[in-house]
């Protein structure tokens, strides 16, 4: 049998893919990260099933659940919020269950920085202000960072930072960040994207440390660059009349005049 590990979004029950929610309805057994996965998704859980919050749990006792439901021949449905790519301790339980001859599977999730990008009506790349988004963090009791990985390193790109599991080091990121930024760059806080008590504090790098209220100390995300300000960016080709593109060739000698006559 199989243990599906599954992304299972910000927050939102209904933020979670077709392919997610359908393996968790097949799957009699659950094991959910209780602290961060709202309970509304359990609700797809087939009638019956055996449902584990694994919150409390060690990781050798989470592996030893499933390892009693894989001998029993039972699917299992893993979920952890967000998505599995980051910050998620899949890693370290696909190797042991790997070690073990455990078959695993991967579904996607919506991550938390999609989700506060929408809450803001953000789009994170704009022309001519920035064209990458760094997906980061501040150094924490559960992982150390690697001595290339810095704040201060990423800020000199003029990218997008998505600054994870850090607000309650506010600030130590605003003093890593202002010397490249300036204490002007936008700033944008997104407390628990999706849910419903969802917040959103816009404000400045030199005003964000005094905009926010004791009661925000963790499941919030901190976005930083130009880009939030939604203003001051350049149009983009793709949609420019004069651009040459596959679909909209500009002339017979366009590389892309005989693909799209081919197409037709």
């Amino acid at each position: 049998m199989t243990v599906h590990f599954i992304g299972a979004g910000p927050g939102a029950p209904d933020l979670l893919t077709l392919r997610g929610r359908d393996l968790i309805a097949a799957c009699p057994v659950c094991l959910y990260a209780g602290s961060l996965v709202p309970e509304a998704i359990l609700a797809h859980c087939p009638e019956g099933a055996e449902i584990v919050n694994t919150a409390a749990m060690a990781l050798d006792d989470i592996i030893e659940a499933i390892r009693l439901a894989h001998g029993a021949g039972k699917d299992i449905a893993r979920l952890h919020s967000g998505d599995l790519s980051v910050w998620s301790a899949m890693g370290e339980q696909m190797r042991r269950l790997r070690a073990l001859g455990i078959p695993v599977s991967v579904t996607p999730g919506v991550p938390s920085f999609a989700a506060a990008a929408a809450t803001l009506g953000a789009e994170l790349t704009l022309p001519g202000l920035a064209q990458s988004v760094v997906l980061t963090r501040t150094q924490g009791r559960a992982s150390s960072m690697p001595p290339g990985e810095t704040l201060v390193n990423f800020a000199a790109t003029g990218a997008t930072l998505a600054i994870h599991l850090s607000i309650q080091n506010i600030n130590g990121v605003v003093a890593e960040l202002s010397p490249a930024y300036g204490p002007d760059c936008p700033v944008a806080v997104v407390y628990r994207a999706s849910w419903p008590d969802e917040r959103i504090i816009r404000a400045t790098l030199g005003d964000i440390a005094g905009r926010l209220d004791a009661g925000i100390t963790r499941t919030a995300l901190i976005l930083v660059g130009p880009a939030l300000a939604g203003e001051g960016f350049d149009e983009s080709c793709l949609y420019a009349a004069d651009y040459d593109r596959r679909y909209r060739p500009q002339s017979a000698e366009s590389p892309w005049a005989s693909w799209s006559h081919n197409d037709d």
